[in-house]
């Protein structure tokens, strides 16, 4: 018996949400309705996918290499809903994208405003999330579309580049790299520098893109947002680096810091965009990061 597309979800909402009943209810089903189909999935597979207990749901090894496919396999099913609609007019229909926390905030909102002005018809759906939660969300096929920054594992996703976004050194006023036209990476060793925590790329793009070593440095992990280091930095706990686009997007708000260029050195992370490879409204996506690509440097002339 071949599994049924319900089926596919709700083990995929299972392996999301860790939690059957929580499960349920964003498939909009009962908990014995989910809990009774997977059971009989296992059944027909012959295979264990989850391990049960009364405190937590873990996957077995097969069950992550079913979960893989059944995600591809539900991508695909979207796709093919997707090539009934590619004849349409360009960037007319719904797009769900998908973006992370260090760009969202910082270019949606002048972007959506120009891009409702000239594609009247498109109807955006936005969801803001972790890297990997947006990836896992893309292959399943509940996104058509990812922003995101580079460096990324992207298995059978197509990406394009849209700009680079240059990070800058935030310092206190009293710093003793204050009175520096720029700083180099050199300068960063031994500083107290504030980083997200666990779970933002951002973090990493930072060190790599300095090219540090957590030896080097004392490397606080303690801010969930962007803002919050602005305002670590306010209260003299240490440095941290910010991408120009947030600079740009007012994460700076009232606070009165110092910003400083490394110079000639590349300190930069890419923006990028990805969807997947099966997905027949490529062309569509493709208008779309040029017109993000023009936004950015219609918005880099301004500064």
């Amino acid at each position: 018996m071949i599994p049924s597309i319900k089926q596919l979800k709700y083990i995929c909402a299972v392996a999301e949400h860790r939690h059957f009943s929580k499960a349920a209810e964003a498939c909009f089903v009962t908990q014995s309705t989910l809990s009774a189909s997977i059971q009989d999935l296992e059944s027909q597979l012959e295979a264990v996918i989850f391990e049960r207990n009364k405190k937590s749901v873990l996957i077995t090894p097969l069950g992550e290499r079913l979960l893989h496919q059944a995600r591809v396999i539900l991508g695909d099913v979207e796709d093919f809903n997707s090539i009934a609609h590619s004849h349409e007019e360009a960037l007319a229909g719904e797009i769900r994208l998908g973006v992370i926390p260090t760009i969202g905030p910082f270019l949606l909102p002048s972007l959506l405003a120009e891009l409702r002005t000239q594609y009247t018809k498109l109807k955006l759906y936005l969801r803001e999330d972790m890297s990997a939660d947006l990836v896992q969300r893309l292959q399943q096929g509940k996104l058509d579309l990812i922003l995101l920054a580079f460096p990324y594992s992207l298995p059978d996703i197509e990406t394009v580049s849209l700009f680079k976004d240059e990070f800058l050194l935030c310092l206190s006023p009293g710093h003793s790299l204050e009175g520096a036209k720029q700083v180099s990476q050199q300068q960063l060793k031994g500083e107290s520098l504030l980083l997200l925590e666990e779970g933002h790329c951002l973090r990493d793009h930072a060190l790599e893109a300095c090219k540090l070593e957590k030896a080097e440095t004392d490397i606080v992990y303690q801010g969930n947002s962007l803002h919050t280091l602005v305002q670590m930095v306010a209260n003299g706990l240490g440095v941290t680096l910010l991408p120009a686009l947030s600079i740009k997007g007012g994460v700076l708000g009232e606070a009165k810091l110092q910003l400083k260029s490394f110079g000639g050195e590349n300190v930069s992370r890419e923006i990028g965009m990805a969807w997947r490879k099966t997905d027949p409204r490529r062309e569509e996506y493709l208008l779309l990061a040029e017109f993000i690509r023009l936004h950015w440097e219609s918005a880099e002339k301004l500064t």
